[in-house]
This record gives C-alpha cells, structure tokens and sequence, in this order.
C-alpha cells in the first residue's frame, strides 16, 4: 500500500516531468521510502485510480498549451491540495486555469532546474516535510555579521523562519535558553566559518549541539581561512577573495543564489535524519520493555502492540510540538480511521522549560492525542493500559 500519492498535471514538458520526478525519489530516498512502492506520482491518465486513503496533493503546470484541466478542477472541488506553477516569464493570471488562481503559486526559477522548490512544496503538502521552515544562521558578530544579515533577509523572502540572534530574542527573554530552543526547532544550520568561529565558546557550542540533534549543516567557509576538521562531513561552500564585498560580506549574488538552493535541498535530509533518529530510539525502548512494532500505517504512524495486546499508534515528529501539530496528529488518526488514541512522540532535549511545562499542560488537557518523550517512551508505554 502507497502511504503518499503525488500527481503531476498540466502542460508539463517530458524533461520537466523528469526532473521532477527525479527531485522527489532523491528526497523520499532520504527517508527510506521508494517510489513507486511507498510514493506513487501519477499523471492525468492514472490519477482518476489514485488510493484516497493515501496523503495526496498534485501540481499543475500552467502554459500555453493546457491540459488535465477537467481533473485537476475536480481534485480542487475534493479539497485536495493542488500547487500551480508557472516558468520564469510566466502569469499565473494568464496561464493557470481560474479555479486555481485562488490558490498560491509557485514560479520556477531558471537556477533550480532540479525543481527542488517545487519538489518540497509537494511533499509539505502530504506532510512528508512539515511546513515549518526554519534555518539557524550561526556565526560570529564581529566577523560575518553583514553576510548574516543578508541570508537573514534572502533566506526570509524565500519563505524561512530564519533565526538570527541580534533579530529574534526578544529583550528580557533568556538568551541561551531561547536560542537553543530556536535550534533544535531548525531543520538546517548555515554555519559561517571564518577565521575565529571556534574562538568562541557559543559558536563551538552551536555547532556541536546542530550536530548532536542530527541537524544538518551548511558550512560557507571564508576566503583564505583552513577549516576545522570538525565540520568535514557537512555541506560545503567555499568562498573566493572576490566572492566577499566587504571583509564581514555581503556575499556575491551569484554564491548566494546557490547557498539558498543548498539549503533548501538539505531539508529533507535534515528532517530525514532527525525523525529516523526519534524512530529508531523508539524502536530500541519498545522492543526493550517487551513490545513490538508491528508495522508503518498511513503518515507514517508506527503500530506498536504493547504486551496486553493494546495497540498504539504513535507519530513522531521532528523539532518542538505545538497545539497545531497535535491538532494534525488527532486529524491524521481520524483520516486513517485508527480507533486508538494517536500518540505525539518528540525529542525534548533544548526544548525551554515553560514551553515543556506548556506541553504537559495540553497533555492533561486535550484527550483526542497523548504526547510522550522518546527518551520515555519505554517508561510511559509500559504502564500505557493504565
């Protein structure tokens, strides 16, 4: 059974299609599905035997030459996700049929032309990638702060909740609290290494809790300047003398350009690596308390029996919870017609201490989803028939 189902409709040309559908197998793959097996992408022609229990959501290409308009306007009455696109020179006013003008759009760029944008909206739309876009810039003041501000900004209008720490804590707030909070929250780290990054202990700190949380990071390394060892297994970007216009930046429009595409594609992979390490720590305390999983369900819920024969679907989810993601968990059981009570599970390490205490708040008083830490799963699950 396909637990996601994607369709690509409109004037799509053979070599967007490809591209696409190649763009979405690499970040499936990051998260151990397969397509075709896990993710089926269909076309005008298969869409109409799509499994309507599966997560689905479409994209049309609008153009001069307009097909699938029938199909596509009868998913939009089913109140299906549907994301129109248009070229570099495209009007979505001209180009996209009415009933979908109404919906945001989304313009390819000439410099993506792997479609990752495209690519990622998808998958937010079935909640493979949750919607939340956040990005941890992590730098030193003195050093990079106008490069800092400039991905603050470019980073922002390219649809990220960017954290920067002269922006986002509020005066009065906790600094490190609410920055580590912010962290653990993020899905990517653009780390700018210049000369003394590791001079400072908050910066080396950074760092080394990005990758304790299985963070990914995206190292843009100065002109001139050796970087730690460290940081060998991140992404890399390297700097020239020209690429600087100042000794703290900005960056060249060009390197920046290609920084943002980085991260955008380091997404999947960063949530990937992150919610297969919940998992996996799950697996290890249910299977250590006598139970056992018994299989993956639709959005990914993991059936676990518990030794009274109580099953349990458990969710989980990267970064910090909120009411909205419980609301989505209660939804997604519902949807999936799972007559247990679902089970949010998260990773609390980083997570400030009144929003903890906010969470064990919404706990005791929403009935419709439970929410546990992994590292007590084992502990809770084992008294769960109480």
């Amino acid at each position: 059974m396909s637990l996601y189902e994607l369709a690509i409709l409109g004037g799509v040309a053979p070599d967007e299609r490809d591209a696409l559908t190649a763009c979405l197998r690499g970040m499936i793959e990051d998260f151990g599905l397969t397509l075709d097996q896990h993710v089926v992408v269909h076309d005008g022609t298969s869409v109409g035997g799509r499994d309507k229990r599966a997560a689905f959501a479409a994209v049309f290409f609008g153009g001069d030459d307009i097909v699938d308009v029938d199909i596509a306007e009868a998913l939009v009455r089913a109140s299906v996700p549907v994301i129109p696109t248009v070229g570099r020179d495209g009007d979505f006013g001209r180009d996209v049929p009415d009933f979908l003008r109404s919906a945001n759009g989304l313009k390819r760029r000439d410099d993506d032309p792997e479609m990752t944008e495209l690519a990622a909206a998808l998958l937010e739309c079935v909640g493979l990638l949750r919607r939340q876009r956040r990005v941890f810039v992590s730098y030193r003041r003195i050093e990079s702060r106008s490069a800092a501000l400039q991905l603050h900004d470019l980073l922002t209008a390219r649809g990220f909740d960017v954290f920067l720490d002269t922006h986002d804590i509020r005066p009065g707030d906790p600094f490190q609290e609410v920055l580590w909070h912010r962290l653990v929250d993020s899905d990517v780290m653009v780390m700018l290494d210049t000369p003394g990054y590791f001079d400072s202990r908050w910066t080396r700190q950074e760092i080394g809790r990005a990758r304790a949380k299985d963070i990914q990071v995206l190292r843009v390394i100065w002109p001139d300047h050796s970087p730690n060892k460290l940081t060998d297994m991140a992404e890399t970007v390297y700097l020239d003398p020209g690429e600087l216009e100042g000794n703290d930046g900005p960056i060249a429009a060009v390197v920046v350009e290609d920084i943002l595409l980085r991260v955008e594609r380091l997404r999947s992979r960063s949530i990937a690596a992150r919610y297969l390490s919940i998992t996996g720590k799950l697996r290890a305390d249910v299977e250590k308390i006598g139970a056992f999983v018994e299989g993956i369900g639709a959005h990914r819920a993991i059936a676990v029996r518990l030794l009274g024969d109580k099953k349990v679907w458990a969710y989980p989810i990267v970064g910090v919870p909120t009411a909205e993601i419980l609301n989505d968990v209660a939804e997604k059981a519902r949807r999936a017609d799972q007559l247990e009570v679902p089970v949010l599970v998260y990773d609390h390490i980083g997570i400030r201490q009144a929003w903890s205490t906010h969470l064990q708040w919404l706990d005791e008083q929403i009935r419709t989803v439970r929410a546990i830490k992994v590292s007590e799963a084992g502990w809770a699950l084992a008294a769960w028939e109480d």
